[in-house]
């Protein structure tokens, strides 16, 4: 979250206009009894809320979610990995984009120390918070000189490590094409180093192509969602803090849940309002992005990544 905007003066959202942990389990519940099987926890930060292993436990009990994720920065894990695990946490990713200390503030804005990233990835392992993936965000000038070290770190340790280009969501992240290391480049230059092979997709809504190396130490993943957009493959819909159901990292705005939940709404009309959103919505912002010729680029999206998720 950007320094200059959240600072030590920012008013945050009153607590009573975030959905509690038992509003997030109604809605998520509503969302299982639709087809959803997998529920991520992402933020901002999510170990930053209070007891988040109360909302891991209730998720746990919902009828068809069998698959509970998290996604975090990693600077608290190490004191809640074991505790979340056994409140019913099933793995974990970490954002990690670089080993260098001093890259490592400067791509986070300051905040947090690489060494408790790095412990927290180690506590999740021995929680068995499996698989465990490290997603590392490539960008041009910045720690593109060096991301084949974190490769070089991560190989035969059991831990998944997802290259991810340089992604223009939301306004204030400076995002110019120029930025973006590509997939091909970035599988070109691990491959000089440690050859691989390509795995196959698990499902079609998968976002990371995977490889093998063949050494026998480990996969790796890169995800393409600038050069090659997978907008049509994807399942994934966003329920945000303040209860805004966002089916598209690049929407603006969303559907609003929390109200008619607070409002009394019985199960069917939240299903209605939810099974609307999904059969209209129609975003493609990447692959459009990436079909325009310079100049002709949609317009960049309002919500910005820390109130989405990833």
């Amino acid at each position: 979250m950007p320094a200059d905007i959240f600072g030590e003066s920012y008013s945050f959202l009153p607590r009573p206009e975030l959905l509690s942990y038992e509003e997030i389990a109604k809605l998520v519940g509503i969302l299982a009894s639709l087809g959803v099987s997998k529920a991520r926890i992402t933020g901002g930060e999510p170990l930053v809320r209070a007891d988040l292993g109360d909302l891991v436990r209730r998720l746990a009990a919902i009828d068809g979610i069998d698959d509970i994720a998290l996604t975090t920065n990693g600077a608290l894990l190490a004191q809640q990995a074991t505790r979340l695990a056994k409140a019913g946490l099933h793995r974990v990713t970490v954002s990690l984009d670089s080993l260098d200390p001093v890259m490592f503030q400067t791509m986070n804005g300051g905040r947090g120390k690489l060494k408790d990233v790095l412990a927290g990835v180690d506590a999740a392992l021995e929680a068995g918070l499996s698989p465990i993936k490290v997603n590392c965000v490539v960008v041009r000038d910045l720690n593109d000189d060096s991301f084949e070290n974190i490769a070089e770190y991560f190989r035969g340790t059991g831990v998944e490590l997802r290259f991810i280009e340089y992604m223009d969501v939301g306004t204030r992240n400076d995002w110019e094409m120029g930025k973006v290391v590509t997939a091909s480049e970035i599988l070109e230059r691990l491959a000089a180093r440690w050859p691989l092979e390509p795995l196959e997709r698990r499902s079609p809504s998968e976002v990371a192509g995977r490889y093998r190396y063949t050494d026998g130490k480990g996969t790796v993943g890169v995800v393409s969602s600038v050069t090659a957009p997978f907008c049509g493959a994807c399942t994934r819909a966003r329920l945000t803090t303040n209860g805004r159901l966002v089916n598209c990292l690049f929407a603006e705005g969303g559907v609003d849940l929390k109200g008619p939940l607070r409002s009394g709404a019985s199960d069917r009309e939240l299903t209605d309002i939810i099974l609307g959103s999904w059969r209209a919505r129609d975003d493609r912002y990447s692959e459009l992005r990436t079909q325009a010729t310079s100049g002709d680029s949609p317009p960049r999206r309002r919500m910005e990544m820390y109130q989405l998720g990833g």
